[in-house]
């Protein structure tokens, strides 16, 4: 039978994992464990609304291991939806809480995406915050489809590496769909498609406030902060998942 906190609720068809931290740290802890083979998808209204033009986003969606509650709306359909346990998975918290049980655990991770110098830069700066992480190898993606050939050795390079964690900074929905299409030919236990944590973590990009955070705000900070960049996202995505929200309510799934 299924844990009551790894529930899903349904927010516009995409099933959102009734976690909080601790229930998504222990479930991925378990996934490395038994040797599982397990994605995370890290969203909140800009994944929802990608997945209700995207069929196929929407299923790998609903294929993760895990898909957390990034954003407070999430918590908030969750909440209304029953689950009242559930509390925000936001990506970079998850990404330094499973970094710290790697730690302890003797885990090693890859990292792949950013641009060039950025996972160096963001090793190193991890390393500094947490005493004994360790990154098995790295790799900056070119922003064009990789060949075949290309591909295949980054899959073969990875495996070599012997990572039990290959987090993924792409963006959504680039990061979802190469997770996707690499959890049957990568070995590691665990993916997680963290996308702006790489930049946050890195200090090239600045977080938001708690309290904007708590508050459903962070995208109004970031928008400040790269206007250019993410208006259309915003702009269209939030008006659109409030309307849409009204007229198909989250519910808890069986």
């Amino acid at each position: 039978m299924t844990d009551p906190q790894l529930r899903r609720v349904d927010v516009l068809g995409v099933g959102v994992s009734t976690v909080n931290q601790a229930t998504a740290l222990a479930e991925v802890t378990r996934w490395v464990d038994h040797g599982e083979r397990h994605y995370v998808c890290v969203t909140g209204v800009h994944g929802v609304m990608e997945s209700q033009r995207d069929p196929e986003l929407l299923a790998i969606h609903n294929a993760s291991g895990l898909t957390t509650p990034d954003g407070m709306p999430m918590v908030w359909a969750g909440h209304k939806a029953g689950a009242d346990w559930m509390d925000r998975v936001y990506g970079p918290d998850l990404m330094l809480n499973v970094l710290a049980r790697a730690a302890e655990r003797g885990w090693t991770s890859f990292l792949y995406g950013g641009k060039d110098g950025v996972p160096e830069l963001l090793a190193e700066k991890l390393a500094e915050r947490i005493p004994g992480v360790k990154f098995a190898g790295m790799y900056s993606p070119p922003f064009r489809p990789l060949t075949e050939e290309e591909d295949d050795a980054i899959v073969k390079r990875i495996n070599d590496s012997g990572a039990q964690l290959v987090w993924v900074g792409l963006s959504t929905p680039k990061q979802e769909r190469w997770m996707a299409a690499h959890r049957d030919r990568l070995n590691a236990p665990a993916m997680f498609g963290v996308g702006a944590a790489f930049d946050f973590h890195a200090g090239l990009v600045p977080q938001a406030p708690p309290w904007m955070q708590r508050n459903g705000l962070e995208w109004l900070f970031r928008l400040t902060k790269e206007p250019k960049r993410l208006w259309r996202r915003y702009f269209q995505n939030n008006p659109a998942y409030l309307r849409e929200i009204r007229k198909r309510p989250p519910f808890l799934r069986d």
